[in-house]
């Protein structure tokens, strides 16, 4: 019994990319491919760099001349590459290497980044639109599409920032889209990116008015004093 363990324990094991097998199909590559690709990767491991048709075929459901041909197609594909290596002595042999599909892995997974955060920004752009709309009472109108489109695209204001100005533009009482677009100027010009540095500007200001003796009491007004962008 423990003779088998330890034989089990020899064989080894390899250490394959959780992403090889999410994005094998993106990479237009079959089950059968797969399988294939991987027991190369075993016999590298191994130390065997140049396995043959007949002993890749011995460990699948496939014929030495399917193996052969997949081989053959892998290779044309850019998935696998024979290159030539020399031993201590100078002989020279052929080696397999998996290489160009780790590189055409790397450029999937790009790929499929660049796809979500594409996804994430239109699902952040439909949020944003749909705040403003709340925050208004009523759709908005071709210019302040425009407008809001500009702050993104031109701007390149981030829409959790552009959510912050609106907030801020309710809480001083002066929603519309001159107000928070000089909110959005004036936080650029200072270097404002986050939702804490978005506060922390505002809370500066607002100290200063208070400092300054800008603020009044007022019974009817809220009690924390609001920033005036637009006296900037």
């Amino acid at each position: 019994m423990k003779t088998n363990i330890l034989a089990w324990l020899q064989e080894g094991t390899i250490t394959v990319p959780s992403l090889l097998f999410s994005e094998y199909r993106n990479l237009n590559l079959n089950e059968t491919e797969l399988v294939l690709l991987l027991n190369i990767l075993t016999f590298l491991e191994k130390g065997n760099e140049f396995p043959t048709p007949e002993e890749l075929s011995a460990r699948m459901t496939i014929s030495i001349a399917d193996c052969n041909e997949m081989l053959r197609r892998l290779i044309q594909r850019g998935f696998i590459e024979i290159i030539d290596s020399y031993s201590t002595e100078g002989i020279r042999y052929e080696t397999y290497s998996v290489n160009p599909l780790w590189e055409k892995l790397v450029d999937q997974f790009l790929i499929s980044k660049k796809m979500v955060n594409k996804l994430e920004k239109k699902t952040e752009e439909t949020d944003l639109y749909t705040c403003f709309e709340k925050e208004f009472g009523r759709p908005l109108s071709p210019f302040e599409c425009e407008s809001l489109g500009m702050w993104m695209d031109d701007d390149h204001h981030d829409p959790i920032i552009i959510k912050a100005a609106l907030r801020e533009a309710v809480m001083s009482g002066k929603l519309n889209f001159r107000y928070i677009d000089r909110i959005l100027f004036e936080w650029k010009k200072n270097g404002i990116r986050t939702i804490d540095q978005a506060k922390n500007h505002g809370l500066k200001f607002r100290q200063k008015q208070v400092q300054k003796g800008n603020v009044k009491e007022d019974t009817h007004q809220p009690s924390v004093p609001f920033y005036n962008w637009l006296e900037q």
